[in-house]
């Protein structure tokens, strides 16, 4: 790659995105990681300058009056991801609009909810507690904000005057491997762009001036989570505890298990003492086992966030709404389901990345129940399940530790396939320890599943009788 080749990639990437349209502060945004690419900045964090994290507070032990939590939420918005398509499920909207509980009269559900249903219970709930107004902002994508917004249309009581309901995250031209100059892709145009990674998040805050608008109405502090996690519900004793300590910016984080070894995890710079995000892009290859160490690195980040608004104006003032996160270079085929198309490279950035930009930023340990994200079909089955049960404020509660489930992608990957197989219901997961599925098997109505089951390959579609017992053995009357 020559310098001259990679000053017209720049060129031809900025003119791209003007004509589309896109703000100035993002354009801003992807010239200096731009920039940092042509440089050869990998945005990786050795072993070797960081230490791990140790001194976190804990959810369970906040001790926080009743008065103050209520106040603080009362200056608290609520701020979900909402940009995602769920396209590793098959789907071509947004994935917040996917069923996550099957229709319960008997529970008080009479219709089928998605995560945004019961987001908005979530939100209605805490504001009938606390009397906070509580306002919901999602940032959209421009492929799910039409469908989204359509499907909040009915409620409402929802927005709060004087603000918006969601604002725009950006996107950006997918740049070719060989020369970094932005693909074209005739066959599908939509495929030549990719959105920033979830670190866009404070350029499109400050690019639509939502930041301002929530000042300007008098809300000091962000609760910020992804609209697939139900379980980052809004939270007053920790919202009196965030606005008590005084931080910039707070980062939820859990406990990791043998199941977290890959993954974003929090991590103290040894340079400076700031909190650092390393993403597993982030980490050298040589570094692998001393990053998946749980016992080391104890810490996974929940992309739960909590931050000053008025501390964040400053900063996106400071730096035009560029701020310095780092750089994930993320190498892809132009279409992800094609592995023959072009190599190209995504430059993104991570939300909680954020947590190293401001001086005095902390963490948090919260239990798993805080975080409950749905990734897979495999993570839907169990959401779906009796595992959980969903309470008067749309809090999803376990019952019982959630199995491990492992359904053949060959048949259940995608949402449609999934639900086509599971069309009688859910089957019940509370007296299981696994599920191991090979094979298409479809389940019929009133199905339990127990101790560590497994359905094996039969050779062709086979089918779950109405109310049999799959157990580790099979399949049982």
């Amino acid at each position: 790659m020559t310098s001259q080749g990679s000053t017209n990639g720049l060129d031809q990437s900025q003119q791209r995105m003007r004509d589309a349209g896109v703000a100035p502060a993002a354009i801003d945004v992807f010239t200096r990681f731009y920039r940092l690419l042509q440089s050869g900045e990998t945005g990786l964090v050795p072993e070797a300058d960081v230490e791990p994290l140790t001194d976190v507070a804990h959810r369970d032990a906040l001790d926080v009056p009743d008065a103050d939590a209520r106040a603080a939420l009362e200056r608290t918005a609520i701020v979900k991801l909402n940009g995602g398509l769920g396209t590793s499920m098959g789907m071509d909207r947004a994935k917040s609009l996917l069923t996550v509980r099957d229709a319960d009269p008997d529970r008080g559900t009479p219709r089928p909810l998605t995560f945004l249903d019961v987001i908005v219970g979530q939100v209605r709930a805490a504001r009938r507690a606390t009397g906070a107004t509580l306002p919901l902002l999602l940032m959209n994508s421009f492929r799910t904000q039409a469908d989204t917004l359509a499907a909040l249309a009915p409620y409402e009581d929802l927005a709060v005057p004087g603000l918006p309901l969601d604002f725009l995250q950006n996107r950006e031209p997918k740049l070719l491997a060989t020369d970094l100059t932005p693909v074209d892709w005739p066959a599908d145009p939509d495929l030549e762009w990719c959105p920033p990674g979830h670190g866009d998040l404070y350029t499109a805050l400050h690019a639509s001036g939502a930041v301002r608008a929530l000042l300007d109405a008098g809300y000091r502090y962000a609760s910020v989570s992804n609209s697939d996690n139900l379980g980052a519900a809004p939270d007053a004793a920790m919202a009196g505890w965030f606005a008590a300590s005084g931080a910039p910016f707070a980062a939820e984080v859990a406990r990791r298990t043998p199941a977290d070894r890959k993954g974003g995890h929090l991590v103290v710079r040894r340079a400076d003492g700031r909190l650092v995000l390393r993403e597993t892009a982030q980490t050298p290859d040589a570094d692998a086992d001393a990053a998946a160490d749980i016992t080391r690195h104890r810490y996974f980040n929940t992309n739960n966030l909590w931050f000053d608004l008025e501390a964040l104006a400053a900063e996106l003032e400071r730096t035009g709404g560029v701020l310095e996160l780092p750089l994930i270079r993320n190498t892809k085929t132009v279409d992800p389901t094609d592995p023959s198309s072009p190599e190209v490279v995504q430059i993104e950035s991570a939300m909680g990345a954020a947590v190293e930009v401001f001086d005095g930023a902390v963490a948090i340990e919260v239990g798993r129940d805080r975080f409950l994200p749905v990734k897979t079909t495999n993570d839907l089955l169990v959401l779906r399940s009796d595992v959980y049960d969903l309470d008067d404020d749309y809090r999803l509660v376990a019952r019982t530790d959630a199995p491990f489930v492992d359904l053949d992608p060959a048949y259940y990957k995608t949402v449609a396939a999934f639900d086509a197989r599971f069309d009688d219901g859910t089957p019940s997961l509370r007296g299981a320890r696994s599920l191991a599925v090979r094979g298409d098997w479809s389940f019929g109505a009133g199905v339990t599943v127990v101790d560590e089951a497994r359905l094996d390959d039969a050779g062709g579609a086979a089918r779950v009788p109405d109310g049999a017992v799959v157990g580790p053995d099979g399949v049982s009357d």
